[in-house]
This record gives structure tokens, C-alpha cells and sequence, in this order.
């Protein structure tokens, strides 16, 4: 089915800040029944990029979560301002996060990731031909860099050591377009 079988009766800000809109939606929900959607809307686009260099090394960025209370090893990873060029969102993460600047990019995927509450859009980037320059962390990172086989990589998302559901679906796209 492509037409949308909710209804939106009205919609209300509960909460905003810069990055994000948390909304309560009075609906008719698809069977004809009155009810209330939370939806957290997103105002930048979530820009993840996937750096491999010659001898087939990429780069994992580990941060502590605050709303995972826990540690995350991820791509590199940012938000982009919708109105803005997407590609340059991306080569100014990978830069900030990584010092890295890449001559070859490519779009590897579109994702959504958590789409029952949310219209966060990710996009994932393959950056290579890559030169090393100096991170520009911004004040709320405390980052972790890590340099390693692609493989390496690989490995922990397939035992669940990497968790981030952007960071996984890229690099299990990057794996089979690289032919790993």
C-alpha cells in the first residue's frame, strides 16, 4: 500500500532545541480508531562516512553515548543542515572527526534509522584518496581514534561489538560493493 492510511487530527511542539522536535500527533490510526503519535523530528540530516585508505585500513571513531550510557565504536559520523549540500556536510564530518580529507566520494546508502518515531534520514559516504590532516573536535566530543584493516571493522560489527545501526549498515554496504 502506498497511500497513507493515518489520519493527523493535529499536531503539537512539546519540546525543541537545535537538533531536534519532540511532537504529540492526535490521529486516526489506519484501522479508524482515534489515538496519539509521538514523533521526534530532525533538523539535520545524519551524515555517516566510511574512509578506506590504499592498503584497505579505515577509521572508527569510539565516544560515550549519554543516551546509551554507554561506549560506541562508529563510523565517522554528523548532522547536516537540510538546506544544506549534503556531500560537503560529509567531507567536513570526516575532517573534524578524523583529520581526514578524501578526493573520491561515494554515496553508498540512504537509511533510515529508527523510523516508528522518528524521520531521521542518514546518508553514507565511501571516502578514498585519502590525506591525513589535523581533527577539529567540537566541544561536546571526546573522541577516541582508531585506524584499522577494513576487516577489523568488519569483524565487530558481525559480533556485535559495533552496535550503531548507521555504522552497521555501512560498512556491511562498503563490504560487499569492496568484496569483502
Amino acid at each position: 500500500m502506498t497511500q497513507n492510511p493515518w489520519k493527523t487530527l493535529q499536531k503539537e511542539s512539546i519540546f525543541e532545541n537545535p537538533w531536534i522536535r519532540l511532537e504529540k500527533h492526535q490521529i486516526i490510526n489506519p484501522a479508524g480508531n482515534p489515538g496519539i503519535y509521538g514523533k521526534v523530528h530532525f533538523k539535520n540530516k545524519a551524515m555517516a562516512i566510511i574512509p578506506i585508505d590504499k592498503e584497505g585500513n579505515t577509521w572508527l571513531v569510539g565516544q560515550y553515548r549519554y543516551t546509551l550510557d554507554e561506549y560506541s565504536w562508529e563510523i565517522p559520523m554528523g548532522g547536516g543542515p537540510i538546506d544544506q549540500d549534503l556531500l560537503d556536510s560529509a567531507k567536513r564530518e570526516l575532517k573534524e572527526e578524523t583529520g581526514l580529507i578524501a578526493k573520491k566520494w561515494t554515496e553508498l546508502l540512504r537509511i533510515h534509522t529508527s523510523n516508528s518515531v522518528t524521520d531521521e534520514e542518514g546518508l553514507v559516504f565511501l571516502a578514498e584518496d585519502l590525506t591525513q590532516g589535523e581533527t577539529e573536535f567540537e566541544e561536546t566530543e571526546v573522541l577516541q581514534i582508531k585506524k584499522l584493516p577494513f576487516k577489523e571493522a568488519l569483524a565487530m560489527v558481525m559480533s556485535g561489538e559495533i552496535t550503531d545501526s548507521i555504522s552497521i549498515a555501512g560498512i556491511l554496504k562498503a563490504a560487499r560493493i569492496l568484496g569483502y
